[in-house]
């Protein structure tokens, strides 16, 4: 990166970012990405983890945005990422006889109706009605007078993490050049024109600059940050919508499908997510710590208020395993509330040789990506059209033949067939290299303390070959530990922590400091979710700094 002049440098290792240099390095430019943190460290690690059209913006008319997720949703399930996107069922409850079953009936048969002439469809059920006694049978946990009728669809599902680092890495297979903990601290000019970035490394306080012929910022909420540096030129004004979500055990819920609520604020979504559910989401603005977003006392309640309104056994606080906080990256308007402004992106160029992409939502990051990559173009001669709807990500080659042999495969490698099923829904056809690091170490088949759904060769694996330099990393993003476990990672964290010692040569004192920045991340986030409001919540999760080295001038952006 010190030497050589790239095609296009992406600022952002988000999806959207991500698939910014995967789309750049498969049309044969020559690509950088650098990250501030971690891959997927902000708004793509703490969505709803749903790849889906949109069924609420049907109601809102917007058939353009609702056809473009349904055809990505379409091209994740079948081609680019079918070990990683898999179908869930969801329940609409009904409350009021005839008209809404017309109406609700209407809009998700139009749903169905433009995934299927897209070819999009493929592998998803079509939608059913349900009766009241139908529908409780396939979800006996709703209360008896929640519902009169239900209508069941299905969309997909994904691990966004675990996804944008599959991105990430599948950009890098193509020749892209891609470093985490590496902060963009300037945007370099000449004359008129950007040239390339100043950057920092996070871990040894190093600046050097990157040279470009084009910079490419997919920097999410943090979008305001490049304007800065510009010396407030205009560019893409964005919005932070927060998002909040919850965590509990399946068995907390009786339930086989998941729902779709509406409230007076948001849509609510209750999941199946493993063995647990997944509920949320809040929709409030956010002003503060972009970094890291806080849920306090009443996101919590709130969710817990409407979820129970439906429920036979109403959940409580005991019941939550984890919490999250998210940060949506909405093109701002001028007063409208965040619930309220649009989930379509755009494509700026503020200045020659800039290009900023920001909005959108996480299904549709391809097209996000291509749009960004068609406007940098303009820029470099004969460049190609895009051709990410034919690259399957790293572990979709082969994954419906590696799935079908999985129990002859894990009595071969001597694992259970349900681990072996738990790496083929995480890593596809890559499974085989996890596979390898167990034939040649067995203590790595073993489960993590605390997190027995997990492999020690998973931590081992996500320090070695997917870039994970700091616990955080390994316990939030590689895995779910942090968010999965009532503990949220702390009887994990020891075991964890020795194995990554091993891959990076961390000293005693290295080991001992992540294990207490992590401690007391976990001591700040659970001390956020008891504070009243916003501004409390922030202030105690700025109990536990970023374990990332070196404290950053406050007008650097989030690379």
């Amino acid at each position: 990166m010190r030497s050589e002049t790239f095609d296009v440098v992406v600022i952002g290792g988000g999806v959207t970012g991500a698939g910014v240099a995967l789309d750049a390095a498969s049309r044969g430019l020559s690509v950088a990405l650098v990250e501030a943190r971690d891959f997927a460290a902000g708004t793509s690690s703490r969505s709803s983890k749903l790849i889906h059209g949109g069924l609420r913006y049907l109601e809102q008319l917007n058939f353009t945005l609702v056809r473009e997720a349904l055809k990505e949703r379409g091209l994740l399930l079948t081609k680019l990422a079918p070990h990683l996107v898999r179908p869930v069922p969801f329940l609409i409850p009904l409350k009021h006889h005839v008209w809404e079953r017309g109406y609700i009936g209407a809009g998700v048969l139009l749903y169905d109706f433009l995934g299927s002439i897209f070819g999009t469809s493929r592998g998803l059920p079509i939608h059913k009605h349900y009766s009241k006694t139908g529908a409780r049978r396939l979800f006996p946990g709703l209360r008896d007078d929640a519902l009169i009728g239900s209508i069941r669809y299905f969309d997909g599902q994904i691990d966004d993490a675990r996804h944008t680092v599959t991105v990430a890495r599948t950009a890098a297979s193509l020749g892209a050049a891609i470093v985490t903990s590496t902060r963009v601290i300037d945007v370099l000019r000449s004359a008129r024109e950007v040239v390339g970035v100043r950057v920092r490394d996070m871990e040894c306080n190093e600046e050097f600059d990157i040279k470009a012929r084009t910079v490419v910022a997919a920097t999410g909420v943090w979008s305001d940050d490049i304007s800065e540096m510009l010396g407030g030129r205009p560019g893409l004004r964005v919005r932070a919508s927060k998002g909040v979500h919850l965590l509990v055990p399946r068995s907390a819920i009786t339930g086989d499908a998941g729902l779709i609520l509406r409230t007076e604020k948001s849509v609510l979504f209750v999941i199946p997510w493993g063995g647990h559910w997944l509920i949320g989401t809040t929709d409030t603005d956010w002003n503060l710590d972009r970094a890291h977003p806080a849920a306090s006392s009443v996101d919590i309640d709130y969710i817990l208020e409407h979820v129970n309104r439906v429920l036979e056994r109403p959940l409580t606080h005991a019941d939550i395993e984890g919490v999250y906080a998210g940060l949506r990256p909405l093109l701002a308007g001028e007063i409208e509330a965040t619930s309220k402004l649009s989930r379509e992106h755009a494509v700026v160029e503020p200045m020659l040789g800039l290009v900023l992409i920001a909005g959108g939502k996480y299904t549709t990051y391809r097209v996000m990506a291509k749009d960004a990559v068609d406007a940098a173009a303009r820029r470099l001669r004969n460049v190609p059209p895009s051709k990410t709807t034919e690259v399957p990500l790293l572990g979709a080659d082969g994954y419906g033949s590696a799935w079908s042999a999985r129990a002859s495969t894990a009595r071969r490698h001597g694992i259970s067939v349900g681990v072996m099923e738990h790496l083929l829904e995480r890593y596809g056809t890559l499974t085989g290299e996890l596979l390898t690091l167990i034939d040649t170490n067995p203590a790595l088949g073993r489960p993590l303390p605390g997190a027995p759904e997990y492999v020690r060769a998973e931590v081992a694996y996500a320090t070695r070959i997917e870039g994970a330099l700091h616990l955080d990393d390994v316990l939030t993003r590689r895995t779910r530990v942090s968010i999965e476990t009532v503990h949220r990672g702390l009887e994990s964290m020891d075991d964890v922590a020795e194995l990554m010692a091993a891959e990076l040569g961390w000293d005693a004192a290295t080991r001992r400091r992540e294990v207490e920045h992590y401690r007391a991340r976990v001591a700040a986030e659970h001390e956020s979710q008891r504070m009243p409001d916003d501004l409390t919540a922030d202030a105690a999760r700025h109990g536990a700094p970023d374990v990332r080295g070196y404290a950053v001038d406050a007008g650097a952006t989030h690379a």
